[in-house]
This record gives structure tokens, sequence and C-alpha cells, in this order.
């Protein structure tokens, strides 16, 4: 499932291609039908993430909800403006992109190296491909499209949601009421303040309350291990027993954590690296983070192997030694 850094760009790149000009909606799958009629005509006004769901305004007053879950995906094709605030990453954004982000020369991230020339296509979920650039503009849906956002040049392809809905002002207040903050979204003390209380109410192991979305909105399992180890705290440590501090110190390195993988597109999670390094670790992500995915190999820190186990159906990673 993409973690929140994926939704932002998501919704970064909408803002870039569509806001402003009058949509064609439609469903070529049929079970958005309704959902599409209401938005067709419409123009997008704003469009956000919370956590790992989008949100997008239209010009009648309307919202469009949408939350990829596993196996969602929006695909982009046509005339791509890429948002200059994005770095392109080989046509593929999102949270398995394992090539990494393209850098120029200069080492700056390069939107023109996203191979995203005229009638071109770009995914951004788990999976993505480049079409041929021949296609016709627009291109014939592929698959069990729920939803197509059309401008006279750009293209939006929606497959596989968990949840695509038309939504009113207040039912999009009650789904963004009962998400915890995300400091993309709200980087307000009172968000800061909110999480803190939420860790500390309850005896829940920290490793799951990261995870859980009502307590702070955006963070998957790769961002839960590597904050966790970065804050050498034992995932299994009750909320309870963390302090206001080392709390507020988790939310502090969130915010760190999750600009820095809207800028790149990857979930870079080690400091300190020296150029070339960071050009690797962009690579390869085996090179960008301290526990994740490394399990029975030597700390980068203390050399005890990473351990991996089970926490909710999901895979947890931490260093014994360092994360006592």
């Amino acid at each position: 499932m993409p973690e929140g850094h994926s939704v932002h760009r998501i919704a970064r790149q909408f803002r870039a291609n569509f806001c402003g000009v009058p949509l064609r909606a439609e469903s070529p799958q049929g079970r958005f039908s309704e959902g599409a009629a209401v938005l067709n005509g419409q123009s997008m006004t704003e469009v956000f993430a919370v956590g790992k769901q989008m949100f997008a305004h239209f010009d009648h007053g309307d919202w469009l909800r949408v939350h990829l879950g596993i196996y969602g995906a929006w695909d982009f094709s046509g005339d791509i403006v890429v948002d200059d605030t994005i770095a392109s990453a080989n046509g593929r954004m999102g949270q398995t992109n394992q090539r990494g982000t393209v850098l120029d020369t200069a080492g700056e991230n390069s939107v023109s190296s996203i191979g995203a020339p005229r009638l071109s296509r770009m995914r951004m979920s788990e999976e993505s491909r480049v079409a041929d650039d021949n296609d016709t503009f627009p291109p014939d849906p592929v698959g069990a499209v729920r939803l197509r956002l059309l401008t006279p040049t750009v293209c939006a392809d929606l497959r596989g949601p968990t949840a695509c809905e038309v939504l009113t002002d207040a039912q999009v207040a009650a789904v963004i009421e009962r998400l915890g903050p995300d400091p993309q979204h709200d980087a307000s003390v009172e968000a800061e303040t909110k999480f803190v209380i939420a860790v500390r109410k309850r005896s829940v192991p920290i490793g799951q309350l990261l995870m859980d979305q009502s307590v702070v909105a955006g963070i998957g399992n790769v961002y839960r291990a590597e904050m966790l180890f970065r804050a050498r705290m034992d995932p299994y440590r009750p909320g309870n027993q963390i302090s206001a501090e080392e709390a507020r110190q988790l939310w502090q390195d969130w915010v760190i954590l999750l600009a820095i993988g809207i800028d790149t597109g990857q979930m870079m999670t080690m400091d300190g690296l020296t150029p070339k390094q960071w050009k690797a670790a962009m690579a390869r992500r085996a090179d960008r983070h301290w526990v994740y995915k490394r399990e029975g190999l030597p700390c980068r820190i203390c050399g005890t192997n990473i351990a991996l186990a089970e926490m909710q159906n999901r895979k947890l990673y931490w260093c014994p030694s360092c994360q006592t």
C-alpha cells in the first residue's frame, strides 16, 4: 500500500494538470457511473492528501475522495506537466519504486528525466509501466478503469481503489476528523499535540500505534520501522510509557521524513550521507534504510542481526540491541 508521501505526490500532480479546467469524467468499468456523472463538466478547484487518502474539490461544491488501498493506482497519459516540486523517477512514482529518483549531473532532482514526452504514460501506484509513445490520445482504457478524468491534453485513469466516492463538505470533514494528523496537511502545534496525546493515552505498543491511521495519518510499514529505529525505541513499548518529549520527537522526525519522501519519491530514512552515498541510496533500497527488509543482516550501528516479527499481521523490523 502506498504510504503518505506517494499520495501527496499524486495530489500535486493533479494540481499541476487538472485544476481550473472543465473535466470530462466517466467510468469505463461502470462501477462509478453515477459519481462520474456528477463530476462530469466540473472544474477541479483544490486537491490535497491527508495520510493515504486524496480529496479533490470541484466548482459545484462536490468532493471526490480516493483511497488507493493495496491495489489502487492512477495512470496519467498525455501532455503531462510534472509539478516542479516533484522529483521524477523514470515514470514511476510510488512506494515500490526501487530504481530510484533520476538525478542529473549536478546531483539535483531532474524532472526532464521522467521519460514522459507527449502521449506517454506514467503510473503512480505499487506497479507501473510506460506506454508506447505512439499511442493515440486519449488512450483506450486498459483493465477495469473505475474513473477516468480527462482534459483536452491529459488523462488520468483510476483502477482498483479501496474507496472512490463523491462526498459533501460535511462528509469530507467527518472523514478527516476520524484521521490522525498529517504534518503536510496541518503543520500546526495543535496537530503535533493531538498526536502526542493519542500516543500517550493508550497501552498499545508504539509499533502498532504508528500504523493506526486515527493516531497519525500516512505512516505505513516502512516508515514505522525506520522511525522507531531512528528513535532507538522498542516497537513493543506501550504508548502510555512514552514521554511527551519522546512522542514529540517522533512527530518531528515524521515531519522531516515525509517531506523528503514527497520531494524525492523515495522513503529515504538515513542521515549524513555523502553525495555519492545519497545517489546510490536513491537507486537502491538496500542503501537507504536502517532496518526495513534487512532481517538477518547486521545492524548498521551495533552489528546485531536485524530481527523480523509480525505485529497485527504486518512485518516488523527492528534491532534488538539498539531498540531496547
